[in-house]
């Protein structure tokens, strides 16, 4: 029987079988740093933000790393000392920065309103300068994060304060308002489609309108000695999503499982062009952005596509040749935030991808040494612009640029002779547009939705396992159109963004039209890549909404797709068509209505046209060897 002893840590006794690690960190921590928790910094407007900072002991002045969080943070959790603020604090503290960590307005410790996608910019403007102030600074300070830790970064960047001098963005689509072809709102949408992650994750995040707060004359004494005891987390009852998700109206789905009074029935009812997400924290591409930075994207996150998009207009847009220098991308086969998971055989969903693993702490130390201490290190000599992984071949690749040069879009044209309907139809991905097409027809209803079955998704609870997963035993259902490729003969590399036109009508005013990208195996199994879907009422862009007539033919143009992938001799490219794919996005009504609000949808007929009148195509980036 293992034996159980009492520690002693900073005058609190730790039962060492469960708390020994912890001790042992916060004892090395101790040795090196100078710790300063809950410190109440000032914002411009008297709001006062929950602070802990780590510094090296002594008198120098160091560069800061700062991480700025809407979760947890605090070292005390349920009257016992947690490990990762102390493990990453001792991480930045022994190699010579002051670490920093600070809560948004509104959550936890800290004071004011939480607005997720809308805590104003000037707060992260504000810390970069009493951080920058602070007699132990030397004025640099490198950003760093990974989802909603890494949201707010882009827009307080587009502020250029002379503080910042390094950012590290991971997963971080969220804070993406509109760049380029998209414009999804944080992940709020895609397509115009709403996505159903945030009413999971606002579940548990939002704050409840009559969320506890301590009083304005609280003393930074007092908060340390209640962190021990009071987190200030709300502990959330478990839901199931697979179930919750599914009612309606979409409204009222926090309220119908109990949740709190928060953000969620404001945000639900915002239509893509909302004044309300230009005046928050959201980055849109019509904001500079002089910073430099180094992104980190997963192929299957929710946003692989806007999130590359952003990168390439970093490059393209900084005026100052040394920014756009200065901007590095790396691209893993993970799911979101999922770094650091891969293995020496990474499986995203059941599909295994190989060794994929990078050491995630040499390229972002490296980096910060080169940006925020000035170092003359090899950075630039060791890590190529862009370090991305070619699944199927299953190995890390490089270039200057993304997609790489040399890739070379070629066309797909979708055909059959009216019965594509399931993967046993004979819906066919062709070289050249078919002259004479019979259409292919399903209906499509919206209390039958086709369910999500992996895909490219986070923070849906249980209602959706992301990665990716054989589609083929979904692919037998009659409202998924599938259009396959013949056998390779020679493998094929896709690496780029994928775009998509199709020739749509319906018997409704409005619907969706959903696609996925699959390569399919000798043995049949069918992976799903990427994925991408167009509410048709904003087929003609998200300033407006526009109706369809029925039976009319019209051409819609699909948000990209994104992936690299090696289709190996024998395999065969295949894509799905469709009108649903939930709870990954909300479901279309049909009815032309609010669709937040509505309980009953209608059922539609929907038709893909394929011909030379109505050439729908895939384009998709060859990569030639």
């Amino acid at each position: 029987m293992r034996k159980l002893f009492l520690l002693l840590v900073g005058g609190t006794l730790f039962l060492a079988s469960a708390a020994q690690d912890t001790a042992a960190i916060y004892l090395k921590l101790q040795e090196i740093a100078v710790i300063d928790q809950k410190v109440m910094m000032p914002m411009r407007d008297g709001i006062r933000l929950a602070t802990d900072i780590y510094r090296p002991k002594g008198n120098q002045k160091v560069p800061i790393v700062f991480s700025k969080t809407p979760y947890q943070f605090n070292t005390w959790v349920d009257g016992k000392m947690t490990t990762r603020t102390l493990e990453e604090a001792y991480n930045a503290v022994s190699r010579g920065y002051a670490y920093v960590v600070q809560n948004e307005r509104g959550r936890y410790f800290s004071e004011g309103e939480w607005n997720i996608l809308g805590a104003p910019i000037t707060d992260g403007y504000d810390a970069f300068t009493w951080m920058a102030a602070q007699p132990w600074s030397n004025g640099k300070i490198g950003v760093i994060g990974c989802s909603s830790t890494a949201e707010w970064q882009m827009a307080v960047a587009s502020q250029n304060h002379p503080a910042l001098a390094a950012m590290v963005a991971q997963g971080y689509g969220a804070g993406i308002g509109r760049v380029g072809k998209f414009m999804e709102q944080g992940n709020w949408y895609r397509g115009g489609a709403g996505q159903m992650l945030f009413t999971a994750w606002l579940y548990g995040t939002q704050n409840d309108k009559f969320k506890p707060t301590f009083p304005k004359t609280v003393q930074q004494k007092d908060l340390q000695r209640l962190q021990r005891f009071y987190d200030m987390s709300t502990e959330m009852p478990r839901v199931d999503w697979s179930v919750g998700l599914r009612h309606l109206p979409l409204q009222d789905i926090i309220k119908n499982v109990k949740g709190q009074e928060g953000v969620y029935e404001d945000m639900i009812r915002r239509k893509p062009n909302d004044p309300k997400w230009f005046k928050g924290g959201l980055y849109h591409d019509d904001m500079p952005l002089n910073t430099p930075a180094y992104w980190f994207v997963s192929w299957y996150d929710v946003s692989s596509a806007p999130n590359i998009a952003l990168f390439n207009h970093a490059r393209n847009s900084a005026k100052d040749k040394a920014i756009a220098d200065n901007q590095y991308l790396v691209i893993a086969p993970v799911l979101h935030c999922s770094y650091k998971r891969a293995t020496e055989n990474t499986v995203v969903g059941e599909r295994s991808v190989g060794d994929a693993r990078l050491n995630y702490d040499e390229l972002t130390w490296g980096w910060f040494d080169m940006l925020l201490k000035g170092e003359q290190n090899d950075f630039k000599q060791k890590n190529p612009r862009v370090r991305y992984y070619t699944m199927g071949s299953n190995k890390w690749q490089q270039s200057e640029t993304f997609p790489p040069a040399g890739a070379e879009m070629q066309s797909f044209y979708l055909s059959s002779a009216g019965k594509a309907n399931t993967r046993n139809g004979d819906g066919q991905l062709l070289a050249a547009p078919p002259k004479e097409n019979k259409p292919d027809a399903f209906q499509y209803d919206p209390m039958n939705p086709v369910p999500s079955y992996g895909g490219n998704v986070c923070c849906t609870g249980n209602a959706v396992q992301g990665g990716s997963f054989d589609q083929s035993t979904m692919e037998l259902r009659d409202d998924i159109l599938v259009y396959t490729s013949d056998v390779l003969k020679e493998g094929v590399e896709i690496t780029g963004f994928i775009e998509s036109t199709l020739y749509v009508s319906s018997s409704g005013p409005d619907t969706d039209i959903t696609i996925k990208l699959i390569d399919v195996y000798p043995d049949g199994k069918a992976y799903n890549l990427d994925e991408t879907i167009q509410r048709l009422r904003y087929r003609e862009g998200y300033d407006k909404e526009v109706f369809m007539e029925k039976g009319k033919v019209y051409k819609v143009d699909l948000t990209p797709m994104v992936t690299s992938n090696y289709f190996a001799p024998g395999h065969r490219i295949r894509i799905e068509v469709s009108s649903s794919n939930f709870p990954r996005f909300d479901r279309n009504m049909n009815t032309g209505g609010n669709n937040y609000d509505e309980t009953t949808g209608m059922k539609v007929e929907n038709t893909i046209h394929h011909s030379t009148q109505y050439p729908s195509v895939i384009k998709l980036p060859i990569i030639k060897k």
